[in-house]
């Protein structure tokens, strides 16, 4: 099981950037699939961004493609979220997750996923 840790969330205003981090210890994120979800409070999570194992396969959910950008770096053992043009509808907690089964593609459903992070809350307001 992997301990997987967010950070890089806060408050910043509409039209502001933030990256998130997702890293881990003890273990090579390079041998998992990466997903990013959110979550707002009486929602489901719902699936953002993902990246396969192999780092050649990518998705975005539509609300955010063309604004987020997801992308590793397996020297720090790292995935981040970049996240431009924010929206007062990104508000959300963001979680990262892990998963081992796929290599070459990625998923965008958080029950292909059994490692998670405790989020990282991302407020987007004026």
């Amino acid at each position: 099981q992997l301990e997987l840790v967010e950070s890089g969330g806060g408050l910043v205003q509409p039209g502001g950037s933030l990256t998130l981090s997702c890293t881990t210890s003890g273990s090579s994120l390079a041998n998992y699939g990466v997903g990013w979800f959110r979550q707002v409070p009486g929602q489901e999570r719902e699936g953002v961004s993902c990246v396969s194992r192999t780092d050649g396969n990518r998705w975005y959910s539509d609300s955010v493609k063309g604004r987020f950008t997801i992308f590793r770096d397996n020297v720090k053992n790292t995935v981040y979220l970049k996240m431009h043009s924010l929206k007062p509808e990104d508000t959300a907690v963001y979680f990262c997750a892990a998963e081992s089964s796929s290599v070459l593609y990625c998923s965008p459903y958080r029950l292909e996923y059994d490692n998670w992070g405790q989020g990282t809350q991302v407020t987007v307001s004026s």
